[in-house]
């Protein structure tokens, strides 16, 4: 597996709107708001992977990476 194909766990919940900001990500996984996989993840920079089912606020979301084309 390589690097491109993880993203942390802060920057998935920006990335679909789950948070605004890296701050709001930070507290709520701080104050274990946030499930991965349906355990209680406290770590922001915790490496998702494709098929990772993440659950904030009573809403699921799950890490699919697509493949790119050039």
């Amino acid at each position: 597996m390589t690097e491109a194909e993880t993203i942390k766990l802060d920057q998935f919940l920006k990335f679909v709107g789950a948070v605004q900001s890296g701050g709001d990500a930070k507290v709520l996984i701080q104050f274990g708001e946030v499930e991965v996989n349906g355990e209680t993840e406290t770590r922001r920079g915790r490496k998702l992977v494709d098929g990772d089912r993440v659950s904030v606020s009573g809403q699921l979301f799950v890490v699919e990476f697509g493949e790119l084309e050039l």
